[in-house]
């Protein structure tokens, strides 16, 4: 059966909230397919130590701020999930869980969006399924060969899955130094950190909020034609926050440079030195999650689908939302997505009418 709208769109997280919000506010009949089965977006598969880099007023989409967690300055992953669940249901969002879209292809003036519940057929459609379902894994020489468990940062939850343990952690960002952190500090397991480079810690008085001002900042510039700032880039890549201070204080955070492969017990160092290990937890980021834009052969050489603002080239009735500053700085935020997606709909309202 296939159903009409004016607007689809793909992914029910944060970016996908932010864009039914305006979407309302434009007037426009929508539909929201998430594949998730409840609300939370990538929120609800976080491990179980993650926090905020920023404090809930700070952390915000459009039109509902998010309330305090008691007892935390910065709210853990479970306070969000709850805050997306309110914040679906307070606007009346009509968020279609547990329906995986397959393919948005063109038929004429609409666009089809094929799921495995049906067909939608809609004038516009917003992409807003973000990357946490598509982890990157680098062609490390003997990944294949080694016997122990390797896992993604999808698959981390906490360091009791571990204890006893000789876990290496490969990854400079974020979430390499976060469980890094977590592991270290629990004392039951022997962690080895590994970064393709020096980690880059930003200074202690840093977080999400002083974050946001940098990135809104260098937008600025760019758009008023200024020198480039370099952004949150030009600061570092790691937030400091309270866990990973105390294990890097405690001098548990101690990175050493990137193995040279892995071997059927542990892994080879560049000086022909080896270590075992039992576990691997690759941190090495993740890739947008657009396989279901296919069909309409918008990637250019690098595999990259070129856009203006969130707006695809190749497609004017396609929009891409919350992947990150190609498709709108801190686009990828709570606090960041608000803006593109405020664009994302008056674009394909503009168009519409």
């Amino acid at each position: 059966m296939t159903q009409q709208t004016d607007v689809v769109v793909v992914g029910g997280g944060q970016a996908g909230l932010a864009a039914g919000y305006h979407l309302r506010r434009q007037g426009l009949d929508f539909v929201i397919l998430d594949a998730d089965p409840a609300p939370g977006g990538s929120w609800q598969h976080m491990w179980d130590s993650l926090h905020l880099f920023s404090p809930a007023e700070h952390s915000s989409l459009p039109g509902r701020l998010m309330p305090a967690q008691a007892g935390e300055t910065y709210p853990d992953a479970g306070h969000v999930v709850d805050y997306l669940t309110d914040y679906q249901k307070r606007y009346d969002l009509p968020v279609q869980h547990g329906t995986h879209v397959e393919a948005v292809r063109r038929d004429g003036e609409r666009l089809l969006v094929d799921a495995d519940t049906g067909t939608w057929r809609a004038q516009a459609v917003i992409s807003a399924t973000g990357t946490w379902s598509r982890p990157f894994l680098p062609a490390v020489p003997g990944r294949s060969t080694f016997a122990g468990r390797q896992l993604h940062t999808v698959n981390y939850r906490s360091p009791a899955d571990f204890a006893g343990q000789r876990v290496i952690v490969v990854g400079g960002g974020n979430s390499g130094t976060q469980i890094a952190a977590d592991l270290a500090l629990d004392g039951r397991v022997e962690v080895t950190w590994a970064t393709q480079r020096p980690p880059r810690f930003l200074a202690d008085d840093i977080d999400g909020r002083a974050l946001f001002d940098v990135a809104t900042a260098r937008r600025r510039a760019l758009e008023e034609g200024r020198t480039d700032t370099g952004g949150v880039a030009s600061l570092g890549d790691i937030v400091a926050v309270p866990p990973v201070r105390a294990a890097r204080d405690a001098g548990l955070l101690s990175a050493k440079p990137l193995f040279a492969q892995l071997t059927a017990t542990g892994f080879r160092w560049a000086d022909g030195s080896q270590s075992d290990a039992d576990a691997i937890i690759w941190c090495t980021g993740f890739r947008p999650a657009l396989a279901h834009l296919a069909p309409l052969n918008l990637r250019d050489a690098r595999g990259h689908i070129p856009t203006d603002g969130t707006r695809a080239l190749g497609e004017p009735r396609l929009h891409l939302l919350g992947y990150g500053d190609w498709t709108g700085p801190a686009s990828a935020t709570l606090i960041g997505v608000g803006r593109p997606a405020r664009d994302a709909a008056r674009q394909v309202a503009e168009l519409l009418r």
